[in-house]
């Protein structure tokens, strides 16, 4: 708005120069990615450990990327061997330490591999697709970047919720440690927004 004014106050003569010449505008800090609401979570929790329709898949995904901050490759590269059925955790791609599944989210794996063993195959994957049922690769990207389709909300939005969560109340370094992140990229998750139903005074009521 400054620039538009003082631009027109110069073509008219008004002023001599122009003080917002040369000036550029910073773009504002802090987290401005779409994540979802409180109630689209308990929607989304209840339509991948409740409704038996929802694909395998696409519950295995989303319960991850939900609870997990899973990101589609660590999904993708999910192998049979990254599971621990004795301590119900798994290894996902680069973190260091496995990762402990609660017990929904482990009944959501059991769901998936159920699904897998339908399959005559020999693909060491946790999901394997018609096109890598035959051989030992990954499920494609393309093929994960639908498989939320029938939710009605992308990967990127639904991982995101769970990171913003993360780094807004815990220390930045330390989510990135836990999820084999750069230090660098768990800091653009930091929101200038918080939800006022996790400020402390908000709770109490």
């Amino acid at each position: 708005m400054l620039r538009q004014f003082f631009g027109f106050a110069r073509q008219q003569h008004l002023i001599l120069i122009d003080p917002t010449r040369g000036l550029t505008a910073k773009e504002p800090g802090g987290f401005r990615g779409r994540t979802l609401t409180l109630d689209q979570q308990r929607e989304l929790f209840r339509r991948w450990t409740g409704n038996d329709h929802a694909h395998p898949h696409e519950a295995l995904f989303g319960i991850l990327a939900l609870l997990h901050g899973a990101s589609s490759a660590e999904v993708r590269m999910l192998q049979i061997t990254d599971i621990d059925p004795r301590t119900q955790t798994v290894r996902l791609g680069k973190r260091p330490h496995p990762v402990p599944l609660d017990p929904a989210s482990w009944t959501v794996l059991q769901r998936c591999l159920a699904h897998r063993e339908g399959w005559p195959t020999d693909n060491p994957h946790v999901m394997v697709a018609k096109g890598t049922k035959s051989g030992r690769t990954q499920a494609s990207t393309a093929y994960l970047s639908h498989a939320l389709d029938d939710c009605g909300y992308p990967p990127r939005m639904i991982r995101s919720t769970r990171l913003v969560d993360r780094v807004n109340t815990m220390d930045p370094k330390l989510v990135a440690a836990a999820f084999g992140m750069d230090p660098e990229a768990t800091l653009i998750y930091l929101a200038d927004h918080i939800d006022p139903g996790r400020l402390p005074d908000q709770q109490r009521n």
